[in-house]
């Protein structure tokens, strides 16, 4: 009898011991996986913070390093680093949300922000953070709920963000491994010019990267490049598609104008938005 007092009041002392870190946890869930007004406008909170985040990264690549720059990376850095200790306190599984690439891109882009020596290249492994913002099915989903020109564009916008993390991150590592020797990439900027001739096959032959290492590095941008940007030219070209899955088959993509669904033939009761 004793013994099992002396355990029930062990259990009672840990419940309360533990009792605010769960209300703690509770409260953060909440924030990233609720449906009120305020939790929806925290979420929109990260993505305008992603946003400010890239057109830092961009302009700040062009300048000059400087105390400035460097207090702000560290204050970047802490937001992030913020986000990322949340998401993990809520995850329902951390050993396998670790396990993820998305996982150690966000620890590589704190890092990134947090480390002085990183330098200007290893900031641009920052862009990474917007790719996977952009493959949080919740914020999608709400995207895809709030905004009109994202039901539309959706395939576009993807396209647009893959091809520009893909941009930002070749430039980094243009730079990063050229700069000590090769006399043509003097800054950024050439690495980007490069970056961008090799991407879409122009090569006019001004700045070349020297070496196997260099020649490895070309023919990563051309041919992953290349076929990011035909991604991107097959979205803007091929003709816009609707969500809405059919209810027999589950065919999510549909005509705008479909009154059937192509795979099955069934009915379709597609909304319609109005004209603009």
């Amino acid at each position: 009898m004793v013994l099992d007092r002396n355990n029930t009041r062990e259990r009672a002392a840990l419940d309360s011991a533990s009792a605010p870190f769960e209300l703690l946890k509770s409260r953060i869930r909440q924030l990233y996986e609720g449906d009120t007004f305020g939790c929806i406008r925290f979420r929109y909170g990260l993505l305008l913070l992603d946003i400010v985040t890239v057109l830092f990264i961009i302009a700040t690549s062009f300048l000059p390093r400087n105390r400035a720059i460097e207090s702000l990376d560290v204050v970047f850095g802490v937001l992030i680093l913020a986000d990322f200790s949340a998401r993990m306190i809520i995850s329902r599984q951390p050993l396998r949300d670790l396990a993820r690439l998305s996982t150690w891109t966000d620890i590589i882009v704190i890092v990134s922000f947090l480390a002085p020596l990183t330098g200007e290249a290893g900031g641009f492994l920052r862009a990474f953070r917007t790719l996977r913002l952009l493959r949080d099915y919740q914020m999608v989903a709400r995207l895809r709920v709030d905004s009109p020109f994202f039901r539309r564009n959706e395939e576009v916008v993807f396209a647009v963000a893959n091809l520009g993390v893909f941009i930002f991150v070749m430039t980094g590592i243009v730079y990063e491994t050229q700069r000590s020797h090769n006399n043509q990439i003097a800054h950024y900027a050439d690495a980007l010019y490069f970056t961008v001739t090799a991407l879409t096959t122009t090569g006019f032959g001004d700045i070349t990267l020297p070496g196997t290492v260099g020649r490895l590095i070309t023919v990563v941008i051309m041919i992953f490049g290349v076929t990011l940007f035909l991604n991107l030219a097959k979205a803007l070209l091929a003709p816009s598609k609707v969500r809405f899955p059919c209810a027999v088959c589950g065919l999510q993509r549909h005509d705008v104008d479909a009154v059937h669904c192509k795979a099955c033939g069934t009915v379709l009761n597609i909304p319609d938005e109005g004209a603009d």
